[in-house]
């Protein structure tokens, strides 16, 4: 990575604080939405998608010009292997310090959620593993890095923020996992016995199609946009602290 970036610390800490937020509203609000809702799945969703897209909007906004908000995993294994052939985006050692931030934050925000609603911590009971559930796990994760890399190839990456927080939203409904769509979250998730939670057994599944949905993104993404290899270092968002004296 190019010598603008901020140190790799103060990287890692957006990564992990980003990724911990953006937990703790999905498992908030759905614990909000359970209690101000009970019964009314329809309106549950609706509250829980609503929060996760505003929040994540705003997380993207604070963290991307220090890391670029990947908060992500399958966005940060995108960003290595397009920058492997162009000097750009993460190297390995970085990828792996972004991997492990984002699956620490991710636990410590379903943590804080069980905790700011009173709800016991334990581990999730909710299985989600079905052939359907991992179908729409793939289309979500596909379709979740195609935008963001698209965007920074075609140097609209300043639209990520509200971009990627719209497309979460709408598939939250539109796929029948309800898009965890990242293998951090979907970590992070299982430590919570609440409607928002994903059991433990139901995780590798997730997180192997949500691989498989980065794969699938990262091979329309060479064909539809041949220079976003050129412009991994841009997503989420262009880091830009070093180049602005912060």
């Amino acid at each position: 990575m190019t010598s603008h970036h901020p140190p790799l610390w103060r990287r890692a800490l957006a990564e992990l604080l980003g990724t911990g937020l953006l937990v703790s509203i999905v498992v908030g609000s759905g614990i909000a939405a359970e209690r101000l809702s009970p019964g009314d799945f329809g309106l549950q969703l609706l509250q829980n998608s609503t929060a996760t897209v505003l929040g994540l909007t705003v997380l993207i906004l604070v963290f991307g010009p220090v890391s670029g908000a990947h908060l992500n995993p399958a966005v940060s294994l995108v960003d290595w292997v397009l920058g492997r052939h162009s000097g750009t985006g993460l190297t390995l050692p970085q990828l792996g310090t972004y991997v492990v931030a984002q699956t620490v934050g991710a636990i410590s925000g379903s943590l804080l959620a069980n905790a700011m609603f009173d709800v016991g911590t334990s581990i999730s009971t909710k299985d989600r593993a079905s052939s359907g559930h991992l179908l729409g796990e793939v289309v979500a994760t596909a379709g979740l890095v195609l935008l963001i890399f698209a965007l920074a190839a075609t140097k609209r990456g300043a639209l990520a923020a509200p971009a990627a927080g719209a497309y979460i939203g709408a598939a939250y409904w539109f796929t029948s996992s309800s898009s965890f769509a990242n293998p951090a979250v979907t970590v992070g998730r299982a430590f919570s016995d609440t409607a928002a939670g994903i059991a433990p057994a139901s995780v590798p599944g997730f997180v192997a199609a949500q691989l498989i949905g980065a794969a699938v993104a990262l091979g329309l993404l060479l064909v539809l946009f041949p220079s976003a290899a050129r412009t991994a270092d841009d997503a989420v968002l262009p880091h830009s602290l070093e180049r602005t004296g912060a």
